[in-house]
């Protein structure tokens, strides 16, 4: 593997929000970054979480980090990061939804211009589908930066796919495999999983042998009817 989808020290997480925050301000005043930071980081640490936590968070950014040279706005897209699953709740359907409500109402207290934070909300919902069109050179690295998980290490997958089986131990297990196997389906079904030159040359193949071992993993009755 040429680069691992686990984080860095997610302590650093405060200062990262707080250098976007100033980049896309551009030197103009605004309120401190740091009660903000405090505010997402408390959501992204809620005890209904086990795998959409801050490491996930801080995984993305430094996914970011890696693909920021495709983004058309890289500042954009960490925002987008930082609020993707800010409202994370795994009994609801509409939390990407809920979160760039989110984006829209903090990131204008925030003083953040209205371009940027109407970017970033679209690619929060974006992220319901991870399927940006062509060219969509924002979209394409955040939703590769998303997926990066899934072109893990054989340990670093299996500890994934248990730390989602976590999040959602409400669900009985029949239904949880036949719902999971509907969502490995979905994804194997994309034509390119990874849209960015290095996602696709990097991460797209161990992502779908990853992809399509969970879904032989979860056993014939995730079968679809």
């Amino acid at each position: 593997m040429t680069d691992s989808p686990l984080p860095r020290d997610t302590r650093a997480l405060p200062d990262r929000w707080r250098d976007t925050l100033l980049a896309v301000r551009s030197g103009a005043a605004g309120p401190d970054p740091l009660p903000y930071a405090e505010n997402l980081l408390a959501r992204w640490d809620e005890p209904q979480r086990r795998y959409h936590t801050t490491a996930h968070l801080t995984a993305v950014l430094d996914r970011i980090d890696t693909l920021a040279g495709y983004a058309a706005d890289v500042h954009a897209v960490r925002l987008a990061a930082w609020f993707h699953d800010a409202v994370y709740r795994p009994d609801r359907t509409e939390n990407e939804e809920r979160s760039a409500a989110l984006a829209e109402r903090a990131l204008p207290e925030a003083e953040v211009g209205e371009a940027v934070t109407a970017e970033v909300a679209r690619l929060v919902r974006l992220t319901v589908t991870h399927d940006p069109a062509d060219g969509d050179r924002n979209g394409e690295v955040l939703c590769d930066a998303d997926l990066a998980i899934l072109a893990g290490s054989p340990q670093e997958y299996a500890a994934y796919a248990a730390q989602v089986r976590e999040e959602y131990g409400f669900v009985p297990d029949e239904a949880f495999r036949a719902g999971r196997a509907a969502v490995l389906r979905q994804l194997l079904a994309l034509p390119r999983l990874f849209r960015t030159p290095h996602g696709a040359a990097e991460w797209e193949a161990r992502a779908r042998h990853n992809l399509t071992t969970e879904l032989e993993l979860l056993g014939p009755s995730s079968d679809p009817q």
